[in-house]
């Protein structure tokens, strides 16, 4: 009798699932079709339930979706009359938040917003009412994000008229680069702000004057290709106008290149024969069931260095061949990767210029119907590596060339003194110091990929790792002298192989990637600095595993193709900046109050983002934020500047050991003449 009561019981509740999943589908489109105003009111509709009830208050998800209600108005039209509206009530209602949460983060949200409604609608009257809010909270109008593009827009504009004034240097392709990549940083250091426009617009404007001087159609596409982004990205802007006007047609003749090389013999020779004078390398890895479908080319470059990815929806194996240039068939020199059981996808592009000093394009083709055969022309080059990376797969060419100088200034360093004996460890690297004058801060996750979940509920590691990493690079630039360059200013998805090719392009001279660890034992706590290298233990790995996006299976794979890479890594000077600032951080946590401070001490492991990085690098798990205790801290202001205040000492001593007269003060001329 009780089993059959139960019967309709189960059915009542099939039922209402299905009943609550059609009026879902039914109600949906409604949601979707709404209007900016319409979102507006609906948001509002939210909120004054909201106030109403004051046990829904104590809940922070309750607050959150009235938040993220009002932040919908401003994905529903980003440039339109109402999108401020909802942007300024989003922001009070994180002050709000903040009142019943008292989490740092949630006032920096707020801040967040009300900097962004000046940055984006500087016209609109909810930016007096922003500047308001941010006086009353003691914080300035503009981010510090954008004081910083602005100081990198000065510096590009001063060079780019540096570089027009010289007729001779006009004509050197790597001076356009370094141009081209002032104007990158300015756009990178705050893509969305108040110059970003002007700094694309002016990346677009170098392109063409290096069309201009080397006659190439490629470099003519790539300026036309940055102007209709802006066109894209900043349609309110008046540059999108100017950028209009520079894609009026022109009389000037464009070449089309083609998208891939077709079968030619010297390629078709080695494949009969089975060998290769120039090297053949084949990766294995599982075959889909299905085909794979290769989804596009990305790179990155600067003068002596570039990397190309070539990204895929699922693992393939792939083989790889340096052919020889061959004056025969005019073919210059070239680099192919074949990518079995593979088609292209249907948008992808086929071909992309690159046009630096080391290689001249990359295209992408349908080579037989089973593979696809991306092809890498080269200029010149000094060494080159191959690897892929998992979850997603992807294929990453790094290659390298000749050393050239950087033009970022460098601190004042003093004669080292003499040295008798044996070298202690660190000397040969301090004897070929040249200085530390710019550093990488990488917050990591951002975007999609939240990171870490908090032990506090609302609480994500990419959020936290952000605020720390301003807050780090503010003091990099204030107390180092040097500058700092962030990989993302705002929430921004990130993929992994990018971060270390931004800072190989930038000629970076430290990269410091900034995380909070987890697990799922809620007692576990610390601190702990990673570098590159075969993981040292299970906990290196689980560590490991988490930051790639991928399983511990996979690092133990990726660790048969280390040997290799090693040969590229600064293992030594990394393990060394680790230890610096393993010691001082925890050092001055102790110092400055806190209580419970562990030092998990200095570990190694094969990280995605510190693969092929050409300079120092450490990965900082700051503490852990799947602890009550530590998330707490986490979120707090005072901790995370004494977090940065150790990260400084521990960077700063690592420059005292490498080259010991770099914070000497130059002499004065009074000095000098006594």
């Amino acid at each position: 009798m009780h089993e059959f009561a139960d019967k309709p019981t189960y059915a009542a509740v099939t039922l209402l699932m299905l009943a609550a999943l059609l009026s879902g589908m039914v109600c949906a489109p409604l949601s979707w079709a709404m209007t900016p105003k319409e979102q507006f009111y609906h948001a509002e509709k939210a909120y004054t339930a909201l106030k109403k009830n004051p046990r829904h208050q104590k809940y922070r998800d309750k607050w959150l979706a009235c938040i993220e209600k009002f932040k919908g108005v401003a994905r529903l039209d980003p440039s339109g009359p109402w999108a401020a509206a909802g942007l300024y009530r989003a922001g009070l209602l994180y002050l709000e938040l903040h009142k019943r949460s008292y989490l740092a983060a949630d006032q920096s949200e707020a801040v967040d917003v009300f900097q962004r409604i000046i940055r984006q609608f500087p016209d609109s009257r909810y930016t007096s009412k922003s500047q308001a809010q941010l006086k009353a909270l003691g914080k300035p109008a503009t981010p510090p994000e954008t004081v910083a593009a602005g100081r990198h827009l000065k510096k590009a504009h001063a060079a780019y008229n540096d570089l027009l004034s010289s007729a001779t240097r006009k004509k050197y392709r790597d001076q356009w680069q370094r141009c081209i990549g002032h104007f990158q940083v300015a756009h990178r250091a705050d893509p969305r702000g108040p110059h970003a426009a002007e700094a694309l617009y002016m990346v677009a404007v170098a392109y063409r004057g290096l069309a201009d001087a080397s006659h190439r159609s490629a470099d003519r596409d790539t300026a036309a290709d940055y102007f209709r982004r802006v066109q894209r990205e900043f349609p309110g802007s008046p540059y999108a106008g100017k950028a209009a006007d520079e894609l009026k047609p022109t009389s000037v003749p464009v070449a089309v290149a083609s998208a891939v090389d077709p079968p030619d013999p010297l390629a078709a020779m080695i494949n009969r024969s089975g060998t290769a004078p120039s090297g053949l390398t084949q990766q294995k890895g599982p075959v889909g069931a299905g085909r794979v479908t290769v989804q596009g080319l990305r790179f990155w470059s600067n003068p002596s260095y570039t990397r190309i990815v070539v990204d895929a929806d699922q693992e393939t194996r792939f083989t790889h061949r340096l052919l020889k240039k061959d004056p025969s068939i005019k073919k210059p020199q070239r680099l192919y990767i074949d990518l079995s059981n593979s088609r292209l996808g249907k948008d992808i592009k086929k071909f992309i210029p690159i046009n630096d000093e080391l290689l001249s394009d990359a295209r992408a083709g349908q080579y037989t119907p089973e593979s696809v055969r991306i092809v890498v022309d080269i200029k010149s080059f000094k060494n080159y590596k191959i690897f892929s990376l998992k979850n997603p797969f992807r294929i990453v060419l790094d290659v390298w060339g000749m050393e050239t100088g950087k033009t970022a200034k460098k601190p004042y360093t003093a004669p080292l003194p003499p040295t008798n004996g044996k070298l202690p460890p660190g000397a040969i690297a301090r004897q070929f110091a040249l200085g530390v004058s710019r550093i990488i801060i990488d917050p990591g996750h951002g975007g999609k990929d939240y990171g870490a979940p908090g032990y506090r509920k609302g609480v994500h590691e990419k959020h936290v790792v952000l605020e720390i990493a301003k807050r780090l690079a503010r003091k990099v630039e204030r107390e180092l002298k040097c500058d700092a360059i962030l990989t993302r200013t705002t929430d921004r998805y990130l993929t992994l192989e990018e971060r270390t090719a931004i800072a190989n392009t930038q000629n970076a001279d430290l990269f410091v990637s900034i995380h909070t660890n987890a697990v799922r034992d809620h007692r576990a706590y610390g601190i702990e600095t990673f570098f590159l290298n075969l993981a040292t233990d299970d906990d290196a790995i689980r560590v490991a595993a988490r930051e790639n996006a991928t399983s511990a299976k996979n690092i133990s794979d990726l660790e048969s193709i280390l040997n290799d890479l090693m040969q590229n890594a600064k293992i030594n000077e990394s393990s060394r900046l680790a230890a610096m600032v393993q010691e001082e951080m925890c050092l001055h946590l102790k110092k400055r109050g806190y209580s419970d401070i562990r030092s998990k001490g200095v570990k190694q492991a094969p990280f995605y983002v510190l693969l092929g990085a050409q300079m120092p690098a450490i990965l900082v798990e700051t503490s852990f934020i799947s602890n009550p205790r530590e998330c707490k801290r986490l979120t707090s202001a005072k901790y995370q500047e004494a977090l940065c205040d150790g990260i400084i000492h521990g960077i700063r001593q690592y420059i005292k050991d490498t080259l010991p007269t770099a914070f000497v003060q130059p002499p004065t001329a009074k000095n000098r003449q006594g």
